[in-house]
């Protein structure tokens, strides 16, 4: 698993090859493996291929032309040519899951100091999942990209996923068509302090 860890990349180009089923069940079922806060799991998974696929990108280029004129994210706009980008990279993906936090409020609602902990919770338990799914297509040879791009298309996703929660993240799978180099990691000393 550490070579896994090692060699994972984000990956932005997939070849046009589609992914059998049977190995992204496997990489569904290493995200339900994961830790969760008071074993919640509080999660869910909507896979979409083909069709649905299609459908999800349209919903998605969508909500980033109404993020222009009326944008849930005006603090980040200068992130919606990435967002463009990142929806391009996933057009190519032979799949894409979308992960919601069955448990999770309404992002334009208020939290009280318990809700702001439960969420915090959550959070931490489906980015584990999250993470082993990336793993485990690192281990079966396939490629994947994890997208929190998909919150300018919050609540149009949200309105055509129906899945009961709130959207949490994409993941993007398929055969990778390219090979890039690590990205730079902040120094052990630079990120840890020891307390004896």
């Amino acid at each position: 698993m550490l070579a896994a860890i090692a060699n994972r990349r984000s990956i932005r180009k997939f070849k046009d090859t589609d992914v059998p089923i049977y190995m992204i069940k496997e990489i569904l079922e290493a995200g339900i493996l994961a830790p969760s806060s008071k074993n919640r799991q509080p999660w869910k998974f909507v896979v979409a291929m083909g069709t649905g696929k299609r459908e999800a990108l349209k919903v998605m280029r969508k909500g980033l032309e109404r993020e222009k004129i009326n944008p849930l994210l005006p603090k980040s706009a200068q992130h919606l040519d990435g967002a463009k980008y990142t929806l391009k990279s996933i057009e190519q993906a032979s799949a894409i899951i979308f992960i919601v936090n069955t448990l999770g409020i309404d992002v334009l609602s208020p939290l009280n100091t318990e809700e702001h902990i439960y969420e915090i919770c959550n959070a931490q338990s489906i980015g584990a999942a999250v993470q082993n799914m990336t793993l485990a297509a690192a281990e079966l040879g396939l490629g994947s990209l994890w997208i929190c791009d998909t919150y300018f298309s919050y609540q149009e996703l949200k309105d055509w996923l129906k899945a009961g929660g709130e959207l949490f993240a994409a993941m993007a799978i398929g055969y990778a068509d390219e090979n890039p180099p690590a990205r730079p990691r902040r120094k052990l000393d630079d990120v840890v302090e020891w307390r004896d």
